[in-house]
């Protein structure tokens, strides 16, 4: 399954796009960028897009989910939603010249900076969401 052919696919023809998810998460800036080229897809092709969560839609499966209007969004009676700040774990490893040692730092550090600006634009902390809530919530229609 190749989710930007898939995607390509749907664009070019003449049907909505129509996404199930069933995820225990996964890499969140991959998630990201299928969220981007969702948004865009839809934007550009003029098509409707719907998105179902259908069991577990856990961490990165929820980015895909805010990729869809809200409107667009349905969860199954029994789904259920993770949604946590994201976690990092990385080795920093500084050898060579200070210069290169303190580009090293001031590049992680953006990185962190930048992570942090996107959970708080997001507001998002640890707790899990059942369908119910999720529309009092207005994650979902």
């Amino acid at each position: 399954m190749n989710f930007l052919a898939d995607l390509k696919e749907v664009r070019n023809g003449e049907n909505d796009l129509y996404v199930e998810i069933d995820t225990s998460g996964g890499d969140g800036d991959g998630a990201r960028r299928m969220a981007l080229e969702i948004k865009l897809s839809l934007k550009h092709s003029g098509r409707a897009g719907y998105v179902i969560g259908k069991n577990t839609v856990y961490s990165a499966g929820v980015t895909v989910l805010a990729a869809f209007p809200k409107a667009s969004r349905y969860l199954c009676p029994q789904a259920v939603l993770l949604i946590h700040e994201r976690r990092l774990e990385k080795e920093l490893v500084l050898n060579g010249p200070i210069r290169g040692c303190l580009q090293i730092v001031r590049e992680q550090l953006a990185l962190l900076q930048t992570a942090e600006q996107l959970r708080t634009k997001a507001s998002r902390t640890w707790f899990v969401v059942r369908r119910s809530r999720s529309m009092n919530l207005g994650i979902t229609p």
